[in-house]
């Protein structure tokens, strides 16, 4: 693998006030920061164009309708790697996620180039108990479709990826193009030998008053969850033996350390 080289990549839309200060913060932490700007109508996104005129660090994307969380990611990625990146660190525009262990989460990255990077959530009071319950069903469905490689949270999107790899797996199939990104991107970088390595990181629920901003539909976004892991669990299938065998890889490997 090429000399390590990194961004954080912030897909957006209509995430309000919070995206100037997402962005803000990252860039304190980090020299190169990208916004890809998904469709979004609230204006949220003119200040962050008027910030990059003046700042070579920071670029802003537009895509010029709402396609997806993984849509958006995968305009990112494309344009990434054309410019030479090898791992991007994504991250909410939201201000749930902390800026300030990005220096953390690259350093990592850089010590174990083939590996993902998972933030690992450590929830505070703030956060909505039906979203805490909602995930475990998912984190439990991950790891039975990688027979247990190690993925400790399957839908926190604050992580470091290996660009090349996983622009491979989107552009070979039509999946993960919106809010099934997270979850899917993680196992199916395992299906592909990418091993995850966790790290904890804080996550904030912020309330309406204090700037949050929220797309999650409970319904339609379970059953999009749903339909993901009923194609991932035929997809574990499909691939066992090549799994088992990554599976004896990772605990000898473990056994030695």
């Amino acid at each position: 693998m090429p000399e390590p080289k990194s961004l954080v990549l912030i897909p957006s839309y209509d995430s309000g006030a919070k995206l100037m200060e997402t962005v803000q913060a990252a860039r304190a932490q980090w020299p190169d920061v990208w916004v890809v700007v998904d469709g979004s109508t609230d204006g949220s996104d003119a200040p962050v164009r008027e910030a990059a005129l003046s700042d070579p660090g920071l670029r802003v994307f537009t895509l010029p309708q709402n396609s997806g969380k993984g849509a958006a990611v995968l305009h990112g990625l494309r344009a990434a790697m054309a410019a030479g990146f090898t791992h991007a660190l994504t991250m909410d525009a939201d201000g749930q996620h902390p800026a300030s262990l990005i220096p953390a989460f690259m350093a990592a990255a850089e010590a174990e180039t083939d590996a993902m990077i998972l933030g690992l959530p450590r929830f505070g009071e703030d956060a909505p108990q039906l979203r805490v319950r909602g995930r475990k069903i998912s984190n439990w469905w991950a790891n039975v479709e990688t027979l247990g490689l190690g993925i400790g949270d399957s839908l926190f999107g604050f992580r470091v990826y290996p660009i090349a790899p996983l622009v491979r797996i989107m552009e070979g199939n039509r999946w993960m193009r919106r809010f099934d990104f997270d979850p899917e991107a993680a196992v199916r970088l395992c299906w592909a030998g990418i091993r995850p390595v966790n790290l904890g990181a804080p996550v904030r629920y912020l309330r309406p008053e204090e700037g949050g901003v929220s797309h999650f539909r409970y319904g339609r976004d379970n059953m999009l969850l749903t339909f993901m892991h009923t194609r991932l669990v035929l997809g574990m299938v499909m691939r066992l033996p090549w799994l088992l065998k990554l599976r004896w890889s990772a605990g000898r490997e473990a056994r030695r350390k």
